[in-house]
């Protein structure tokens, strides 16, 4: 067999930054260190850092000292703010472009517009985002969601969860288009986002079969895997080789391998060195 390892696959700016920020935090003489919630949707990473005394929570509740960081999804501004008012040392590590999108969403606000965010209502990142506007805005996962919405906006505003596909996002805009005059778009989806989506869309057209490795917690590589089934219906989630079978493959297949923004290199290489070891 041959294995191909699509062209973007992997962590993100994003996730790499976050993890820097938490192995630096990690070195300092605080040893009450906590992310809120797992830094990352990779189970595997958040149970290394588990072992380096990394410890994730899911309240501010829960501490009353030490360092607490900010996942990459970010969290409500109030929850910054209780933080610090605890006197808890708050280590900020909220992917850029998250943030991006949490600044345009307050921007189409203060101009006035309905905002309506395009994303996965139970997501981190949009609970987030929804915080940032005040609560004042609509959650649109998917164009079906578009006849729940009021007709009489005047003024439609839209920002996108950074890990959503760019179809997607497009189908909604058009049936936006189609009901209201006046609709101003922040195409917040990062960059990195597309570049892996494209790579893992041509890289499955070609292959004979296609791993998607990734958290199965992960936005973005159900995302990935989604797209791959598109192309290609011998397409597998999995998050470690463990879950690799045999009878997925013949003697002279092309294996494609991709991953989500949350897989950390190690990992993308123990799946490929597992279907290299299978004769």
């Amino acid at each position: 067999m041959k294995v191909e390892i699509a062209k973007h696959a992997g962590y993100c700016y994003g996730v790499e930054r976050a993890l820097d920020l938490t192995s630096q935090a990690g070195k300092s003489p605080d040893k009450l260190i906590y992310t809120l919630g797992p830094i990352i949707h990779n189970p595997q990473v958040v149970n290394r850092l588990e072992t380096n005394g990394i410890h994730h929570i899911d309240s501010i509740d829960e501490i009353d000292k030490g360092t607490v960081i900010i996942r990459t999804h970010g969290v409500e501004p109030q929850v910054v703010r209780k933080a610090k008012a605890k006197g808890l040392k708050v280590v900020d590590a909220t992917c850029p472009f998250v943030k991006k999108a949490q600044q345009c969403a307050s921007t189409l606000l203060k101009e006035g517009y309905d905002l309506i965010i395009v994303g996965e209502r139970n997501h981190p990142e949009v609970v987030g985002l929804l915080a940032y506007a005040g609560l004042n805005a609509i959650v649109v996962e998917r164009p079906e969601d578009l006849a729940k919405l009021p007709k009489e906006m005047n003024k439609v505003g839209v920002v996108v969860q950074t890990t959503q596909s760019q179809e997607n996002l497009d189908a909604i805009i058009s049936g936006l288009l189609a009901t209201y005059k006046q609709i101003k778009v922040f195409n917040t989806i990062c960059s990195a986002t597309t570049k892996r989506q494209s790579a893992a869309r041509q890289l499955a057209k070609k292959a004979d079969v296609m791993l998607i490795v990734g958290g199965k917690n992960s936005a973005n590589t159900t995302r990935l895997t989604q797209i791959c089934l598109e192309m290609n219906p011998k397409s597998y989630h999995i998050e470690t080789a463990s879950e690799i079978k045999k009878s997925w493959f013949n003697k002279d297949d092309l294996v494609g391998v991709t991953a989500g923004a949350s897989t950390a290199d190690w990992i993308l290489q123990e799946v490929v060195d597992s279907v290299c070891s299978i004769k």
